[in-house]
């Protein structure tokens, strides 16, 4: 049986990552500077922020000028629907939805459009336990 988050974490090096902060106390910051440290392309995605860990931040995903394999989330469950169809719309091939981050039928529209999901998970976490 194939792992979806050994799979994503393998495949997936472009993460664009929604609700990034530019606040180092932030989860969003503290999870994604690890993720860049360990070699993944990080594109925050935040209408505040200018820039973020040295990257350039867009206001939505479909600002974004590169293609995009993970869609990382750390924004409130009520708003990863319309995220979800951002996802497919830039057409991401996988979503991550971070822990305490979930919303079933936003789950199931990524699954029926093609892609991996993942709920309610810290993909720092999940790296570092597969890396150790």
């Amino acid at each position: 049986m194939e792992d979806p988050i050994q799979n994503i974490l393998e495949r997936g090096k472009v993460l664009a990552v929604v609700g990034l902060s530019s606040k180092p106390h932030r989860p969003s910051y503290g999870v994604t500077r690890y993720m860049q440290l360990a070699g993944y392309h990080i594109i925050p995605v935040n209408p505040n922020e200018e820039k973020v860990l040295g990257e350039k931040s867009y206001a939505r995903l479909e600002d974004v000028p590169v293609q995009v394999d993970v869609v990382n989330i750390f924004r409130r469950s009520e708003f990863v629907p319309a995220i979800v169809e951002s996802a497919i719309a830039v057409g991401a091939w996988a979503v991550w939805m971070q822990e305490g981050v979930t919303h079933e039928q936003a789950a199931e529209r990524a699954r029926e459009a093609g892609l991996q999901v993942v709920m309610d998970r810290c993909l720092l976490k999940e790296h570092a336990k597969r890396t150790a």
